[in-house]
């Protein structure tokens, strides 16, 4: 029996995988002897005399050095056909953004960000106007001797900011503040190449899907219009006509200032958006969960009434965050937190006197007709109450929206992401107000009023993050999903 055994193994059979052949090759084997084809033996054969033998040794090296090749016969015949299937499928299937995309717009949308703060803290020093010319190129060098550095005080001294509030500073003051406005304006140069750049290379590549090409050149055209923006803002504040109206404070026109930070923040939402989308869509068409669900369908939630009035809601919160923004804008712009530091009240009151908040005085067409308006916009005392009707309805909007995501019925509806996303609002909403209370109360301390800032855009991530949530895949990756579904049944 032994010896039939043993014959067998040297006739190699279509159940080992093995090709009949008429020699043996004796070459060394690539790997241990101690594999687990020899398990595949009998008891009674690897106990016999005969594991010792040549024969034995010679079909056993058979085995372990034939093994590989039975692997690769396998493949074709069972893979092929599936694989070129695929390929042709994944040819007919629509561009889909890879996560390279997403991280990429992430960091242009963290670096926009970090210029929002630094122009806040640019504003918070009046360091804004201390460079008096654009130069978008050789504006990058600062000066780099006394003298350079001299030619540049000498320009700041003919600026009205001098002449009325800095005409005491010395150079080395100068080069403080001329420092904080040259790291704004570099740090605005560097988003405009480090998204510029990467966009050519992934439209070459063809690595964007049918509608990013269009809305990620708007955006690269945006950061372009927003260094005009922000020389057409300066430009303000350095004007002679300063000089010619009594108790005129040099400063930039709050109305540029809020065109300029409206942009920005527009700016920062859509690489945020965008970048989360495609990461997102990316995961998803891969056979991820759709918003943190792997058991939700999101065409059956998405078309729930209930939800669709909670998106309504959440995109009607997302714009009173940026309402609010905006007249934050218009307060530093007037330096309207100075003002009325306490709270609830102004002035004893919970509004200042109606002469107060619409003042005839500010009014410039010789009918009044105009001072409704002016007042909102350039009244302080109107701008600081304004700002805190808007930041207390914003506050409460939010609190009203996550009771209501809490309530049972809605957080069953809702995708465990777009949870998160209200809790991290809430959450974020009460630290802004805070924030708000402090710079109010302690008369606008330069890091309080900083990190005040830096509270709106970080309420504003959270709400845009609540929208991405609640959005259907992209249409590239349901097909992708669709076709990976379909290969995989078809393997089965």
């Amino acid at each position: 029996m032994q010896l039939s055994f043993a014959n067998a193994l040297l006739r190699p059979r279509a159940h080992f995988g093995l090709r009949a052949s008429r020699t043996f090759s004796t070459g060394p084997v690539n790997f241990p002897r101690r594999t687990v084809f020899k398990s595949c033996l009998a008891p009674e054969v690897t106990s016999s005399p005969l594991c010792n033998s040549w024969i034995y040794r010679r079909c056993y090296s058979v085995i372990a050095e034939r093994k590989p090749a039975v692997l690769h016969s396998l493949e074709p015949r069972f893979f092929s056909a599936n694989a070129s299937h695929g390929a042709a499928q994944t040819s007919q299937l629509p561009v889909l953004a890879p996560p390279a995309v997403g991280r990429w717009l992430l960091f242009s949308s963290a670096m926009v960000f970090a210029v929002i703060v630094v122009g806040g803290v640019t504003r918070l020093t009046e360091s804004g106007l201390s460079i008096t010319e654009w130069k978008p190129i050789t504006g990058v060098i600062p000066p780099m001797n006394a003298e350079d550095w001299s030619v540049e005080f000498e320009k700041y001294k003919a600026t009205p900011e001098f002449k009325l509030l800095n005409h005491s500073i010395t150079l080395d003051e100068f080069k403080n503040i001329f420092y904080m406005e040259w790291s704004h304006r570099v740090l605005g140069r560097l988003i405009g190449i480090t998204f510029v750049i990467p966009l050519a290379y992934f439209g070459f590549r063809k690595k964007l899907t049918t509608s990013m090409p269009v809305q990620l050149t708007g955006m690269a055209l945006l950061i372009g219009f927003q260094g005009f923006l922000g020389w057409y803002m300066v430009k303000s504040g350095l004007e002679d006509s300063i000089m010619d109206t009594p108790g005129a404070v040099p400063r930039v026109s709050q109305y540029r200032l809020a065109a300029h930070l409206g942009t920005a923040v527009v700016l920062y939402a859509g690489m945020l958006g965008t970048g989360l989308a495609a990461i997102k869509d990316w995961r998803y068409a891969r056979g991820g969960s759709w918003s943190g669900s792997s058991t939700m369908n999101w065409r059956d939630v998405l078309s729930n009434p209930v939800v669709k009035r909670f998106s309504r809601l959440s995109k009607g919160l997302s714009a009173l965050v940026f309402l609010t923004a905006l007249s934050g804008a218009f307060v530093a712009g007037l330096d309207a937190g100075l003002l009325y530091n306490e709270f609830p009240f102004m002035g004893g009151r919970l509004a200042p006197p109606m002469d107060d908040l619409f003042s005839p005085a500010y009014a410039k067409n010789a009918d009044g007709s105009d001072i409704w308006w002016r007042n909102i916009f350039e009244n302080p005392t109107t701008v600081q109450f304004d700002h805190r009707v808007l930041a207390m309805t914003t506050y409460l909007s939010t609190c009203l929206l996550f009771a209501y995501s809490r309530r049972p019925a809605i957080r069953a509806l809702l995708p465990p992401l777009a949870r998160t996303s209200v809790t991290a609002a809430f959450a974020m909403a009460n630290a802004q107000v805070l924030l708000g209370l402090a710079t109010l109360l302690y008369l606008v301390p330069i890091p309080i009023a900083a990190a005040h800032q830096a509270g709106s855009i970080a309420l504003m991530s959270t709400m845009v993050h609540l929208l991405v949530s609640l959005r259907r895949p992209g249409l590239a990756a349901q097909m992708w999903r669709k076709a990976g579904m379909q290969t995989k049944s078809s393997g089965l």
